[in-house]
């Protein structure tokens, strides 16, 4: 008879409960019955790979952070995710303007060129500049999905979702074809924020859901950089350097924001 350890447990319970964490700590806490016949037929089904918060090869760095992934699945390289000190959130506006979108990827193709990794959400806008800045300075870029694992959303990023897999990183929380929802992305950028060395904000509204990244950054100690925009049009970003955020505008200001000052 085969052993099952305690990641089965984890693994299983993520793909019953489609990810969702409190649903899986609550399963773990009420010693959730574990359907071994029902876990294997879900193990095979599964194309992404797995791991979880008791491997070795888990980030111990997440490990801190307020509701550490239970599970990740994923498809690419996950031992970009072992140094922390080597990635930058790069998070912004789906409908930015094309200053937003230049900057975006002219600061990330650089920042590659020093060898940092670009983590962002894959969705369109900024975060769709920035990745595909970070793979034209032949960089690794994350994309960090808030649905499951096989399914790409925004459509229209299908490409770059097939690229990352073969030439970066691909994660998520959710198993499988995991419909998003309006949870699972504010929840997804927590993860973001914490993955990360320090958080770029692109550009961004006053009330953009990327202030909820930076809110995850600020609480748990992340330094947070903001790309400056025209006065008087309703920008987060200058908001933010008001309060104390840097400015970035290129990628030596991110060098400089989290202590490397060395040349390229």
């Amino acid at each position: 008879m085969k052993k099952y350890e305690p990641r089965d447990i984890l693994i299983y319970l993520a793909f019953k409960h489609e990810g969702d964490w409190d649903a899986c700590v609550a399963g773990i806490r009420s010693h959730e019955h574990f359907d071994e016949e029902e876990y294997e037929k879900l193990l095979k089904t599964n194309g992404s790979k797995i791991i979880t918060m008791l491997d070795d090869e888990y980030p111990n760095y997440l490990k801190t952070m307020m509701k550490p992934p239970l599970v990740l699945f994923y498809y690419g390289d996950i031992s970009i995710l072992k140094d922390q000190r080597k990635n930058i959130g790069y998070v912004g506006s789906r409908e930015a303007s094309s200053y937003g979108l230049e900057t975006a990827k002219n600061i990330c193709k650089d920042l590659a060129g020093y060898g940092y990794n670009v983590i962002s959400g894959l969705a369109s806008g900024i975060d769709t500049a920035a990745t595909e800045g970070a793979i034209e300075g032949k960089g690794k870029a994350v994309a960090v999905l808030g649905n499951g694992i096989d399914y790409c959303y925004p459509s229209e990023n299908t490409p770059l979702y097939r690229q990352l897999i073969h030439e970066g990183l691909v994660i998520s929380e959710y198993p499988g074809m995991t419909r998003p929802s309006k949870e699972t992305f504010p929840f997804r950028n927590r993860l973001i924020a914490c993955l990360s060395k320090a958080v770029v904000v692109g550009e961004a509204s006053i009330r953009s859901g990327t202030l909820i990244t930076v809110n995850y950054a600020l609480s748990n100690n992340i330094d947070v950089g903001c790309v400056p925009y025209r006065a008087g049009e309703n920008s987060a970003c200058n908001v933010l350097i008001k309060e104390g955020a840097f400015m970035i505008e290129n990628a030596e200001d991110i060098m400089t924001m989290v202590g490397n000052n060395s040349k390229k």
